[in-house]
């Protein structure tokens, strides 16, 4: 047993060596504007979602060295362990009042269900082609009904591109109903890419290699395309694998038993504004404003929107977003900084974080000044608890009827009828990685900006789509929310057309900020969905009970655009082999729907599961009072409007396209939220005075059983001693309050916080990664990599140096100078020659006198 234990911890040694190698294997830092690692940097998860990832690549590359089975040590070691045992749920009565960040213990039976950092759920068994981990194509020489999958670029260019002229327009919505799709997709689903950028064996870096080897499993061009930069591909990285699944199941029983490669989801599950929050508590602690009284959200300090906030800036400076040009380093926009790391994609989804960053921040002054005898933690948990439950009621009565159609809607999702314990309602992968990114397809080419009378702005003329990607300096220097919340409001949305998937801005020119490539929407996502073994297009119409369509006859009753079924035949040989986002796509929309039947089932069906297996549903009775229902019902995105710009007229629905000022209405009279349903009256019971404040922490406070209840709580950073909950009884409080101790994170050895190429230093409250000069902090904050220039020692040292060279130099024809001047004077001919000059510079790279000079250097440094 000794002898295994042994080999395991060698294993994953190797596999911790390999990870700490790429600090050693690309010391140059980079800069950050190629398409494929900008697209990385709005795929980066925060740091517990980082450690899963990495923790399950670790482990898969180890079971993937050993191919036997082996003890638990391999789970252990990797990381993995924490993230597969269930979550402990707290016993308090806070527990039925307010949401944990993370998701956990929504379900009391089952914590797991919905939580961050779990696997996505599987509606229909993953189609691997190795049955357990290969993604669909990884081999070209598998056949699928006799036939290879075509390449997805070549399904790109040959069914799915259009040019942006080829565009269609919605008649009937505005193109904020794209972008809500988009946020709201943002709010329950973040699938991490793995945390490595090289072949997990050879080192190969995935940006320079066209094979497929783990992570890299780059999209090939077709024969006679190239790159302009020569490749034959473009980069892709695998999604991370969930702990224990994939080649690492064989841990968890037989060998013969197979458990397939499940991908992750690191985003709570639920419809909970975790854009607005975060997942986690760390990234939730960076967002808030815990110096403040009101439960605030953190704004951006250097910038403000005519008196209104925006998002604060990310910490990582200089952050990859775009400049305007001849931008002044003092002058820079960073990324802004939000709960969901996309939040700097397109300039319209940056508007749509920044409304619900003011919306908080409104709704909490305005709960203040109701209740003042709330602590901030009760504010902030009551305005998050209400942003939370107008995500869902905008989603579920607004955007989703609209999506689907009525027919649809009533059929899949219908009528609440209650929390349903044992609904599941984690994200199904085939939601998240196929159904709804029919999204993509509704994405128009330009972003208009419109002054007050919604026409087009004189100074901030109308983008094209490359033209906004990760630039929030547009939002901040170009006129602010206003002209791009008007362009959103009265500008149609594109329509899906068969023909007319997806244009250009997406297919060739996605995240383009320099002259370093481009990268391609469309074949993203059809990679993604084999890298994820999605099964075909007709095992997904058999899931829904729908008709599987076998013949090129039968697809004509689906997709009755016969040029596109004829180029999807060409392309696939077979109709089992088609990718099924490309079938949902390409099918017949349904009446007064904005999707065909296949994403109407799924989209449908995961609703109505996120809706019925949520127990903090804004519906269920116990999680709001009947008034409190009553106010929410009134609330919609154009009193969002209203409330958070300096618009004073709106469309009734921001969703319904309108004509303006004819479909307008004023802002006085769209309805909105009367916060007086939340006003609380504090009756001191007995000898129960008001809480006490505690350093670095809080409270919030609930009734069991009669009883006034407060739990405290420790800012992240910081551990509770003491006791966490106190009971009203007739003598007063039972206990005094508790004390919020630092946390020493650098004392963590099983999961240090820094690389091992970098110092950890505490802080209070936190812990800083600290580089030894020339290094510096890499992108994730913990790894030290090469800064490119010299350490300040050894620039003093090399001026020193050429001080004392050039100190010897003048010396040495001193001497030479006097010795002929003494000469003439004497009469005696004594001359120095080439030769004895050149001994005296041979001395002078002596180790002697390399030593003195050292010492000489040593002394001046030190003094």
């Amino acid at each position: 047993m000794g002898g295994k234990k042994a080999k395991s911890f060698n294993v994953i040694g190797k596999a911790n060596c390999f990870y700490g190698s790429l600090f050693f294997r690309n010391l140059k830092k980079r800069e950050l504007n190629s398409p494929d690692q900008l697209f990385s940097f709005s795929k980066l998860p925060e740091r517990t979602s980082r450690d899963v990832s990495r923790a399950a690549e670790i482990m898969e590359t180890s079971i993937q060295a050993v191919k036997k089975k082996v003890s638990l040590t391999i789970v252990k070691v990797s990381g993995c362990l924490p993230y597969m045992l269930p979550p402990k749920c707290p016993n308090t009565c806070l527990a039925n009042k307010y949401r944990l960040i993370t998701g956990a213990c929504n379900n009391r039976d089952n914590p797991r269900w919905g939580a961050a950092n779990t696997a996505l759920a599987r509606w229909l068994p993953p189609d691997y082609e190795d049955g357990v981990s290969q993604p669909k194509g990884w081999n070209p020489n598998f056949l699928y009904n006799e036939f290879p999958l075509p390449l997805v670029r070549e399904v790109t260019r040959k069914i799915i591109h259009a040019s942006n002229e080829a565009v269609t327009e919605d008649d009937q919505h505005t193109d904020l109903l794209m972008v809500w799709g988009q946020y709201i997709a943002h709010d329950i689903a973040f699938t991490p890419q793995s945390t490595s950028r090289a072949t997990f064996w050879e080192g190969t870096d995935c940006q320079r290699t066209c094979e497929s080897q783990n992570p890299c499993y780059p999209i090939q061009f077709p024969a006679n395309e190239t790159l302009s930069m020569g490749l034959e591909c473009l980069p892709f990285y695998r999604s991370s694998p969930a702990c224990g699944t994939g080649d690492q199941g064989s841990l968890f029983g037989n060998l013969s038993k197979s458990n397939p490669r499940q991908q992750m989801n690191t985003l709570t599950s639920f419809l909970d504004a975790s854009t607005v929050y975060s997942s986690s508590t760390a990234i939730e602690n960076k967002l808030r404003n815990l110096t403040s009284q009101e439960g605030l959200l953190q704004v951006n300090t250097l910038y403000e929107d005519a008196g209104r906030e925006y998002l604060p800036f990310v910490t990582q400076v200089p952050s990859p977003c775009a400049q305007a040009l001849n931008t002044e380093k003092s002058e820079r926009i960073e990324c802004f900084l939000a709960g969901d790391s996309r939040a700097s994609e397109v300039i319209s989804l940056a508007a749509m974080h920044t409304l619900w960053l003011r919306e908080h921040n409104r709704l909490a002054k305005n709960l203040k000044m109701l209740n003042t005898h709330w602590s901030s933690e009760t504010i902030y948990q009551e305005a998050r608890k209400i942003v939370g439950a107008l995500h869902q009621v905008i989603t579920l009565r607004d955007y989703i009827p609209k999506i689907l159609g009525p027919m649809a809607f009533e059929q899949y999702v219908g009528p609440y009828k209650g929390y349903d314990s044992t609904v599941n309602p984690t994200i199904s992968n085939i939601f998240s990685t196929a159904a709804f990114r029919f999204a993509h397809a509704t994405i128009h080419p330009v972003v208009r900006r419109l002054d007050e009378r919604f026409q087009d702005h004189p100074d901030h003329p109308k983008l094209f789509l490359h033209e906004v990607f990760f630039s929030p300096w547009r939002l901040i220097k170009e006129g602010g929310l206003d002209p791009v919340i008007r362009g959103l409001l009265a500008s149609p949305a594109k329509l899906q057309i068969q023909d007319q998937i997806m244009n250009e801005e997406l297919t060739e020119k996605l995240f383009v900020l320099s002259n370093n490539g481009t990268l391609d929407l469309a074949s993203l996502d059809l990679q993604r969905g084999r890298d994820h073994g999605l099964p075909g297009y007709n095992d997904w119409r058999e899931f829904c009970d729908l008709q599987r369509l076998e013949t090129e006859t039968e697809l004509y009753t689906a997709i009755t655009n016969r040029s596109i079924v004829e180029k999807i035949i060409e392309l696939y040989k077979h109709p089992n082999n088609i990718d099924v986002w490309l079938g949902g796509l390409a099918e017949n929309l349904l009446p007064n729907a904005r999707t065909g039947p296949l994403f109407a089932c799924i989209i449908g069906r995961q609703m109505k599961a996120l809706r019925e297996g949520d127990r903090f549903w804004w519906e269920n009775k116990h999680v709001f009072t009947e008034a409190q229902r009553h106010e929410l019902e009134k609330h919609s995105l154009s009193r969002l409007i209203c409330d958070n710009t300096g618009l004073t007229t709106v469309p009734a629905d921001a969703f319904q396209l309108g004509s303006f000022p004819t479909d307008f209405k004023s802002c006085e009279d769209i309805p909105g939220i009367n916060l007086e349903a939340w006003r609380e009256i504090f009756h001191q019971e007995g000898t129960c005075s008001f809480p006490e404040k505690v350093d670095d922490g809080d409270f919030a406070s609930c009734s069991e059983s009669g009883k006034l209840i407060v739990i405290y709580s420790c800012h992240h950073g910081y551990q509770l001693q003491g006791q966490e909950q106190l009971t009203c009884t007739h003598r007063g409080w039972d206990s005094p309050p508790p004390l919020c101790k630092d946390i020493n994170e650098c004392e963590d050895q099983m999961n240090p916080p820094c690389h091992s190429s970098a110092k950890c230093k505490n802080i209070k409250g936190s812990y800083q990664c600290v580089c030894t000069d020339p290094y510096e902090l890499g992108e994730d904050e913990r790894t030290c990599i090469d800064s490119g220039r010299l350490p300040r020692g050894s620039l003093v040292s090399i001026i020193l140096g050429a001080i004392m060279v050039c100190g010897l130099t003048v010396l040495t024809w001193i001497v030479i100078c006097r010795w002929r001047r003494f000469s003439k004077i004497t009469g005696i001919d004594i001359l120095l020659d080439m030769k004895e000059v050149k001994e005296i510079q041979e001395f002078s790279m002596t180790p002697e006198f390399q030593s003195w000079v050292a010492e000489e250097q040593s002394g001046i440094l030190g003094g």
